[in-house]
């Protein structure tokens, strides 16, 4: 790898030509931030076509930077990617490996009733299930690879449909490199009650994941999907040798007048987990989702989370909280995109950070030509709880239609005494006021997630990381 200022040479071939030689610079110009906001990569190419494209602007691109107006730069450069394990392809790689549920896995899920559970554990399937009964209604979960072979024409009409293929380095080896990913299909007019658990885990650092996810929900369904992003800490190994990465792209695409309730639970331990992902949702005419990601730990984070509403009569609901600890970097970029009207939405985030960690949140509302008669509101609410770390939260609005109601709005807070004063003299101590105070500012987040079980993993996890943070919290209060 070229040292900083350095240019590289690459080689590269496509489709048995001839390889050509292009020169990158070591650092690629930083991105500011903006909504995709358009067609993706799947315009009618094989998957073969889209992965030999994905390599070569993997081969001839380098490490991205995320600047915001400034102030807030997101960098890679602490990432070796030369020292993670080197994409590869092997015969069968979509079939199910031996090995079961990893131990991170059976620790961190509740034991539940699901409607079935993918586990890629690295680069492989380590676990799948599906519940007999929607296997006979046509439900189909399976690794994305099986997909392609099993159900080509209905994964290539969507596949990449919305997400780009050479928008960074990393978002190229996704698309040129990913193994297993997981494909669910609901079927029209198939509801299901019990929620669809997919799950991505990395067990060791030196590990480069590329995850993929393909949901397709069918007119009139209903379903809910969890998806899990887990780590173990990486105790034992030595310092420098603990990084890992995981680049993920996720879509999901609901057709006319599906529903569907979408949680994401994130939290890659003590590690030095790398996550650089993109998720996009897309809201057909009269349907609905409600998306609520909680992303609570990652040595570095960066999420553009993309929900759009593509069809007359759509609705979404957009919650979402974070929590950072320690020396940790999150950085998120929410985007509800109206393209069409009549259309409406509500965004909510609530966030809070402990230790040295920094934080940052952007929501965008962007309303496009045309989509008239869209109602959407965004707000962002954020708890300091150290006095060494930092959150920035940035709202805002982007219309391009002139019959629309959009407004946004932001909160920066700190622990009220005088609430923990009274507390105390209630009986509690101050620690458990404290996490009182903490869980009942996330608990209207928490509580839309109407599953009791994740519910309580995500107030356990919480509570968890308040009891860390304890002399960091208490240092706050004296700092002040």
């Amino acid at each position: 790898m070229s040292e900083p200022g350095e240019t590289s040479t690459a080689a590269v071939a496509t489709n048995g030509a001839a390889p050509i030689k292009v020169k990158a610079g070591r650092h690629r110009e930083a991105s500011l931030y903006h909504a995709l906001a358009g067609a993706g990569a799947g315009d009618g190419r094989t998957l073969a076509q889209l992965r030999d494209a994905a390599r070569l602007a993997y081969e001839t691109s380098e490490l991205p930077v995320w600047r915001r107006s400034g102030f807030w730069t997101t960098s890679l450069q602490g990432l070796d990617l030369g020292a993670l394990e080197a994409p590869a392809r092997s015969e069968g790689a979509g079939e199910q490996q031996p090995g079961g549920v990893p131990d991170v896995v059976a620790r961190t899920l509740p034991e539940r009733p699901r409607a079935g559970r993918l586990v890629q554990s690295g680069d492989e399937i380590v676990h799948l299930e599906l519940d007999q009964a929607l296997s006979e209604r046509g439900v189909v979960l399976c690794s994305l690879e099986d997909a392609f072979r099993d159900h080509g024409e209905l994964v290539n009409a969507w596949y990449s449909k919305r997400l780009a293929i050479d928008g960074n380095k990393l978002e190229a080896a996704n698309a040129a490199f990913w193994r297993g990913g997981a494909f669910l299909h609901v079927p029209a007019g198939v509801v299901v009650e019990d929620p669809f658990e997919i799950v991505y885990a990395i067990e060791r650092p030196g590990v480069a994941q590329y995850g993929r996810t393909l949901v397709l929900g069918g007119p009139t369904s209903e379903f809910r999907v969890h998806e899990y992003d887990l780590a173990e800490d990486f105790e034992g190994y030595p310092e420098g040798h603990r990084q890992a990465l995981h680049a993920g792209a996720f879509e999901l695409y609901l057709q006319d007048g599906a529903r569907c309730r979408l949680a994401q639970f994130q939290d890659w331990g003590r590690g030095e987990v790398f996550d650089v992902s993109t998720r996009f949702v897309g809201v057909g005419r009269d349907a609905y989702c409600h998306w609520l990601p909680a992303l609570l730990g990652g040595h570095l984070v960066r999420q553009h989370l993309e929900l759009a509403v593509s069809g007359s009569g759509g609705e979404m609901a957009f919650r979402g909280l974070f929590f950072t600890e320690e020396h940790e970097h999150l950085d998120v970029f929410a985007v509800d995109l109206h393209e069409t009207g009549p259309s409406g939405g509500d965004v909510h985030w609530r966030g809070t950070a402990t230790g040295e960690s920094r934080s940052s949140f952007e929501g965008l509302i962007q309303i496009d030509p045309g989509a008239q008669k869209t109602h959407t509101y965004l707000q962002i609410h954020s708890m300091m709880l150290s006095p060494k770390a930092r959150i920035d939260t940035i709202p805002s609005v982007l219309v391009s239609a002139d019959d629309v109601s959009a407004s946004h709005g932001g909160t920066v807070g700190e622990l009220d005494e005088t609430a923990i004063y009274y507390m105390q003299t209630r009986g509690l101590d101050r620690p458990t006021a404290v996490r009182v105070i903490v869980e009942g500012f996330f608990e209207p987040l928490v509580a839309e997630l109407k599953d009791e079980a994740l519910e309580e993993l995500v107030r356990g996890r919480v509570a968890r990381k308040l009891a860390a943070a304890r002399q960091d919290i208490e240092a706050y209060a004296i700092s002040r």
